[in-house]
């Protein structure tokens, strides 16, 4: 005859609680953390401050700009010339010379005479990554400027098998990293010593434009050299519209599209 199931189940529940309380002894066992905090909400200050209107300062995060001279075929960035690309921009978009994040005219000279001048060409190597999610690869590239400034440009290619250019920022930048999707660049801070602005920019479909999604303040380890001399070196300062500083002469790019970093590209 099969014990009833009420039986069985009563039996076992009880050999639980018996194996319960016994563990409770053990040194082991839980331990209360004490008295939990009372949650609280945010508190909003100054409640009654006006609503903004108008940013009072545009940086040009949004700003994109047509290169309609270059065409991309089949969308495949990799098939034109990143220095012929720069040299489009340049000639397409004269008023980024003087903008916030744009260049210096010292270096869109430079940029004019990189097929006569490859030594002095600023446009470093580029680097391609699917930044949108489209499937499709965009260009990444750098641009050496006077007062150790670097001017960042993402470009994309767009359905008329044209490109836009998606993403301009300029500062002085000591790394690039690419994490998923996103660009993460890291610059000096000019006026807190020993730390340094980490800022990650992400595609905004909405907008249709790389915009900084995350910007922080990060504390740095100084370098062993930096640790062992009695004065650590001075940051580089911000940048200033006087192009008066010789820039660093930067290696001449290939021509020919180079391969996609396995790991990424190096604020």
């Amino acid at each position: 005859m099969k014990p009833c199931r009420t039986t069985v189940r009563a039996a076992l529940i009880a050999a639980a609680g018996v194996a319960l309380l016994a563990g409770c002894g053990d040194a082991g066992g839980l331990k209360s953390a004490g008295a939990t905090p009372t949650a609280e909400g945010p508190q909003r200050l100054w409640p009654d401050l006006p609503a903004i209107s108008a940013p009072p300062f545009d940086y040009g995060e949004s700003d994109t700009a047509r290169i309609p001279s270059v065409k991309v075929p089949d969308g495949d960035v990799r098939a034109v010339s990143p220095v012929k690309v720069v040299q489009a921009d340049v000639a397409a978009n004269p008023e980024q010379i003087t903008g916030a994040d744009g260049l210096y005219q010292k270096t869109a000279d430079q940029i004019r005479a990189c097929g006569t001048q490859p030594k002095s060409c600023p446009v470093l190597q580029p680097y391609y990554h699917d930044l949108t999610g489209d499937g499709k690869d965009e260009l990444i590239v750098a641009i050496r400027m006077p007062g150790q400034q670097t001017a960042i440009r993402v470009y994309l290619p767009d359905k008329d098998a044209g490109l836009t250019r998606v993403m301009t920022y300029s500062d002085a930048i000591v790394g690039v990293e690419l994490a998923g999707r996103d660009l993460i660049t890291r610059a000096v801070s000019a006026g807190i010593p020993g730390y340094e602005y980490r800022t990650a920019w992400s595609w905004d479909e909405r907008q249709r434009v790389i915009l900084p999604t995350r910007d922080e303040i990060i504390r740095i380890k100084p370098t062993a050299s930096a640790a062992s001399s009695p004065t650590a070196p001075a940051p580089p300062p911000p940048r200033t519209p006087d192009p008066s500083v010789t820039p660093t002469a930067a290696p001449a790019p290939s021509v020919a599209p180079s391969p996609a970093p396995t790991s990424g590209a190096t604020r």
